[in-house]
């Protein structure tokens, strides 16, 4: 046995190259291939871990700054790459883009196939109805077109789409399966334009608020602030607020000691200038609806009260100064104090501040929990130029040491640096009459994050239709059944009734008896005859 193999002929001519247009058409089909579709929206998929795993600068700038503080080297690369804002990417951007032209040119075909099924009328009853998965045969005295009616009446009323030939009768049902396919198609575009809408016209920012202090939506009170390309910022509702009070419940006995419990921001909330003020509060999914921006609870944390006197005795500082948490588990912070108005020297303070302190020999001070219940200001100080007055931009909670001179108990070389531990009352006192610092108490604040999405409404319609959609195609078992019906030459009529489900779970027994019994009990043409 020998298998011949054809190779190709080395004289025939070479086809011709494609050109623009070919290749185009070639991209194109390779663009909206269900393959192609599928591994973009993997991609998507795979692109978005990182913005689960890496903190985002409009979710949570405050957890971006402790980064760039902890990596540096590192934070620096992911700013290159973008990933402490990974979802307005170019990278992300692009996949996302590339899987909505696939997504759209890959169902708008596939919708035209699931509307002509769903338009479509019963096919023609087989020739061999024996050979189906259901077969029921039976006689009966009735005429072809009485027992066709009774058929027909029970099809009807069990909601089969019925044609009806001289002695057959082809019904279908289920057609709910192929609107369910076509309903999630077109509402997985709907959800992609809805989410490109939002991003495109809508804005997220975040702002951190004191307790005691207020906030106008204008740009200049944003700490960060992420509009979309075709957002107009002087669309910025005109409302106004106040933060009365922050109130954060924690557990306080068994493992989970120290787990938030509940979260509310009291204040007070102005719709428009010139409104009467009313009073709102704030909780976690819970937001605060100003017209078209929804105003969520964000992070919170201590702002720690200080007075600062400079060496003449003048008080030169005093207020509230948000402190970082840096310990998620007792909520130790970190922060930074700038006096630049002191004299003879600027001043500079950092430290922490510890809502519950404890002292251990290993690492020091630290919080045991989350809720100020010895609340305790651990500082050291720094004397000199904060170059606050050369132009160049500062982060508020960093303290740039370039030109600074760390405070010591004495001008001796190695003598230690003057630090303090201080409770609400205490004074530190900086020698050499540079001044004093004393801790006055404490404020709360948390950050409010503010979103204008217009495409949140298309979104959630798109999801809600697909979810439908999925169910009606898993749900839905489309069926269909054939009856015919001959005289025989006894002057009876021979019924036979099938049927065939597309997939599995359909009732197929259930409707074959049916009709079998509606057809079972249409009187013969004597019986009509007597009864009439």
């Amino acid at each position: 046995m020998s298998v011949a193999t054809r190779l190709p002929d080395a004289g025939a001519p070479a086809p011709p190259p494609l050109g623009p247009l070919g290749m185009a058409r070639w991209a194109w089909r390779q663009l909206t291939s269900m393959r192609t579709a599928l591994l973009l929206l993997f991609a998507l998929a795979l692109a978005a871990v990182p913005g689960s795993l890496i903190p985002q600068r409009s979710v949570d700038p405050i957890a971006v700054g402790a980064f760039h503080r902890h990596h540096p080297q590192l934070s620096r690369w992911y700013d290159r790459l973008g990933a402490f804002e990974v979802f307005s990417s170019p990278w992300f951007s692009a996949v996302y883009l590339l899987l909505m032209i696939s997504l759209i040119g890959c169902l708008v075909p596939r919708s035209r196939t699931y509307l002509a099924g769903i338009r479509a009328r019963p096919p023609a009853a087989p020739r061999h109805l024996d050979r189906l998965p259901e077969h029921r045969g039976t006689t009966v005295g009735a005429s072809p077109p009485a027992v066709l009616d009774a058929a027909e009446s029970c099809l009807r009323a069990r909601h089969f789409r019925v044609d009806r030939t001289a002695d057959t009768l082809a019904a279908e049902r289920g057609y709910l399966h192929e609107v369910g396919n076509l309903v999630f198609h077109l509402a997985l575009v709907l959800v992609l334009i809805g989410v490109a809408y939002g991003h495109l016209f809508g804005f997220k920012g975040s702002a951190l608020v004191v307790e005691g202090r207020g906030f106008a939506n204008t740009l200049t009170q944003y700490d960060n602030l992420r509009a979309g390309p075709m957002y107009d910022t002087d669309r910025l509702a005109p409302f106004e607020l106040t933060l009365d009070q922050f109130r954060a419940r924690y557990q306080v006995e068994g493992s989970q000691r120290g787990a938030a419990r509940d979260f509310v921001a009291a204040l007070h909330y102005t719709s428009r200038p010139g409104a009467a003020p009313l009073p709102r509060e704030i909780r976690v999914n819970h937001p605060l609806h100003a017209g078209d921006t929804k105003i969520y609870l964000g992070p919170h944390g201590y702002a720690p009260m200080v007075s600062v006197r400079d060496g003449r005795g003048a008080t030169v500082f005093s207020g509230p100064v948000p402190f970082l948490p840096v310990d998620p588990v007792g909520l130790s912070s970190r922060g930074v104090v700038k006096v630049p108005d002191a004299a003879p020297a600027q001043l500079g303070f950092q430290g922490f501040f510890l809502p519950t302190a404890a002292l251990d020999t290993r690492r020091g001070p630290f919080s045991v929990f989350p809720q100020p219940l010895n609340p305790r200001l651990v500082l050291n100080a720094w004397s000199g130029d904060l170059g606050l007055d050369q132009g160049i931009p500062q982060s508020v909670y960093r303290l740039d040491t370039t030109h600074l001179t760390q405070v010591r108990e004495a001008t001796a070389a190695g003598a230690p640096p003057v630090t303090a531990s201080l409770a609400i009352g205490d004074q530190m006192t900086l020698p050499r009459g540079l001044g004093s610092l004393t801790f006055d108490g404490y404020r709360q604040w948390v950050v409010l994050q503010m979103a204008d999405d217009p495409g949140r409404g298309l979104t959630l319609a798109g999801a809600a239709a697909a979810i439908a959609g999925l169910l009606a195609s898993l749900f839905v078992r489309p069926r269909r059944l054939w009856v015919r019906a001959a005289p025989d030459s006894g002057g009876r009529t021979v019924v036979e009734v099938a049927a065939l489900a597309r997939g599995d779970g359909a009732d197929l027994a259930a409707d074959v008896d049916r009709v079998i019994d509606a057809v079972g009990a249409t009187p013969s043409p004597a019986e009509a005859r007597i009864k009439e």
